[in-house]
């Protein structure tokens, strides 16, 4: 009598080493709906506007992206950290203020002046990320304290030492014109007018994608932005996490004041007011989501590209500005929507 073994069954094979398709790897990008709606943006002025198209306004888009840009980049890892900072945009007037007075009070060389605006704006990161980890109140709370200070702090400082709204003139002073190079510079190709924040801005991406992408800083922040409360269970230094984050806010806020300065000489204390939404939104658009855990900062660069695009693209089609609002509110909404419709597309195909 012989005996007859069963067939063995197929061995299990480990998820892990499961073939991702590329369509599938294309759908799990955060910021597939912000390079469709710029790719949306550019056809339909390219259509509209006949000047769109010229060399020279490749130039001036760029800019106008790079300024919003070099700020949205940290901002987008804030949110995929799960925290806002509503303090983003008056933060770059106070930097450029503090550069400025300074250099003029102390009739120093304005890299003193520069340096010192380094070392103030990194203590306003610092002091938002303290106050939040130490409070435990929402981001929104304590930024938005900061804001109200630093809006009150550009006008009173700034009138109680130069007696007006506005600073003095430091153009004339010692080291500005190689400050003017490093942070306010441009260079001509032919037609194209390329300013140093196009540079600027793309190291600051380029950063930002590395450290999320391929270090464990980068697995803190998502860890955090996803749940705070499992992260710290695992290990991962939730406070220093979040730190780390507004600094790298103040650093950027550090480099778009000392641009303002730079490429005027003056500065308005009333400045920046408002572009905190603006580089909220800018982030938004480029995938990352309000909730935190999720997004990239080459999304966020998309995101300021279409702002660059339409803010130029409206005045190229010669249409009334007041029109801007009204298509980055549109923008958003629609932005958010493929967003949220790639995200599922994604899930349902994992």
């Amino acid at each position: 009598m012989t005996a007859t073994g069963q067939p063995a069954a197929p061995a299990a094979r480990d998820e892990r080493l499961l073939r991702t398709s590329p369509l599938r790897r294309l759908l799990g990008r955060p910021e597939l709906g912000s390079v469709v709606g710029a790719v949306a943006v550019f056809l339909f002025f390219a259509v509209v506007a006949d000047s769109f198209l010229q060399a020279s306004s490749l130039g001036t888009v760029l800019y106008a992206a790079s300024t919003i840009g070099i700020m949205a980049a940290p901002v987008a890892l804030l949110m995929i950290g799960g925290e806002f900072d509503l303090s983003a945009g008056v933060m770059v007037t106070s930097s450029a203020l503090v550069s400025s007075m300074f250099s003029y009070q102390m009739t120093a060389n304005v890299w003193v002046g520069v340096f010192v605006s380094l070392l103030v704006t990194l203590g306003f990161g610092a002091f938002n990320g303290f106050m939040l980890t130490r409070t435990k109140l929402p981001s929104f709370i304590i930024t938005l304290g900061t804001f109200l200070m630093l809006t009150g702090l550009n006008l009173g400082f700034t009138k109680l030492i130069s007696g007006t709204v506005s600073t003095k003139s430091i153009g004339d002073m010692e080291g500005f014109a190689s400050a003017r190079k490093v942070f306010a510079s441009h260079l001509t190709l032919g037609d194209v007018e390329l300013k140093v924040t196009i540079l600027w801005w793309a190291v600051l991406v380029a950063v930002a994608t590395w450290i999320l992408l391929r270090t464990r800083f980068g697995n803190w922040i998502f860890a955090v932005g996803g749940e705070a409360g499992a992260a710290r269970a695992v290990g991962v230094p939730v406070i220093r996490t979040k730190i780390g984050l507004y600094l790298g806010v103040a650093f950027a806020a550090w480099v778009s004041g000392q641009h303002l300065l730079f490429s005027y000489d003056v500065v308005q204390s009333g400045e920046g007011v408002g572009n905190e939404l603006t580089y909220i939104i800018a982030a938004v658009i480029g995938g990352c989501l309000i909730t935190g855990g999720y997004g990239s900062a080459i999304g966020s660069a998309v995101g300021a590209i279409i702002f660059g695009m339409t803010s130029k693209g409206i005045v190229y089609a010669e249409w009334n500005p007041d029109w801007f609002k009204f298509f980055l509110g549109a923008m958003l909404l629609l932005a958010t929507l493929l967003n949220a419709w790639v995200r599922k597309r994604a899930e349902a195909t994992t």
